[in-house]
């Protein structure tokens, strides 16, 4: 399925992942802005100590990957005081940066990410800004998603560049720069539903009853909980003496249609080896893929939703 290769980030953070409170994404063009700390990493002289940084972006997310332009400012202390130039005790620096990021889980609550882009740096020199220099960074960060569309990110950042060059005395002063940030943010998508989406309208109840069972994100495997539901269907079966019990897999949207209605088999043939082993013949049990062709939830291609990973067993 689509993004199934995780890195060992995603794996370690997968089991309350899944527990998380579901949202739905779209993908779409977003805004955002904020603020923190920096702190040197290498600067003239060690110096130490917290400067300030602001900022704002603007990007497009794919739901999973996302690009954006990062223009921010900041000042960073340092332990230099050179008469006739900008720097005085800290120097200044703007970027502009484009970076490219991952989230895992973009439909939970939280959503962690890592990211790392390029672009360049004005830094203070012997006029304001005057040093032009090639700029990079890299990130990790989470996200908590308040709705749909708004979310409030914390991140750590590490910034570096070029070494900035100042002229003294008919002599060049070169000096490393490299910064770390932490930041608080706030960002806004576009085009993303106020509200979770709504489950499609219920047909008219059967006079069958019918029971649903659900399952991770491709997996076909059953949890403890469906192994009872399916124990309930199975008793219920054998209470009417004489019927058939109808199987039928769904998927969410989050891969290949060819893919899914092969997973909506799988998980629908996981409910009939339970309902056989509770006592149902297998003649009685019809097993059905419909693939994502028939979501609970409807959502757009790639989001995985929960409620559409599902077998449905029907008794008539």
């Amino acid at each position: 399925m689509k993004n199934a290769a995780f890195t060992a980030i995603a794996v370690m953070l997968t089991p309350w992942a899944a527990h998380a409170q579901d949202i739905v994404a779209l993908p779409g063009f977003y805004i955002g802005a904020g603020g923190g700390f920096s702190t040197p990493l290498s600067t003239p002289n060690n110096a130490s100590g917290l400067g300030w940084v602001v900022g704002g972006k603007v990007g497009y997310d794919f739901v999973g990957p996302r690009i954006d332009l990062d223009v921010g400012y900041g000042q960073t202390p340092l332990n230099v005081n050179i008469p006739g130039t900008a720097i005085n005790n800290k120097g200044g620096q703007l970027t502009s940066l484009v970076n490219i990021s991952y989230d895992f889980f973009p439909t939970s609550v939280l959503t962690p990410y890592v990211g790392a882009g390029a672009g360049i740096a004005f830094i203070d020199s012997n006029t304001s800004l005057g040093s032009t220099q090639f700029a990079w960074d890299a990130m990790v960060g989470l996200r908590y998603n308040v709705t749909n569309a708004w979310t409030i990110g914390l991140e750590g950042r590490y910034v570096g560049t070029t070494n900035p060059t100042i002229q003294v005395q008919g002599q060049t002063i070169s000096s490393p720069n490299q910064n770390f940030t932490a930041l608080l943010g706030f960002a806004y998508k576009f085009g993303q539903p106020q509200a979770a989406v709504a489950a499609a309208p219920a047909p008219a109840a059967p006079q069958a009853p019918s029971y649903m069972v659900f399952f991770d994100w491709d997996r076909s495997n059953l949890s403890a909980q469906a192994v009872s539901t399916i124990g309930q269907a199975a008793s219920a079966y054998k209470t009417k003496g004489s019927a058939r019990i109808t199987a039928v897999g769904h998927t969410d949207k989050s891969g290949p249609e060819s893919y899914n209605m092969a997973l909506s088999l799988r998980r629908a043939n996981a409910v009939k080896d339970v309902l056989v082993r509770d006592g149902v013949p297998a003649s009685a049990i019809s097993v059905i893929g419909k693939g994502e062709t028939q979501p609970l939830v409807q959502t757009a291609d790639g989001v995985r939703e929960p409620q559409n990973r599902r077998v449905e067993i029907v008794i008539q």
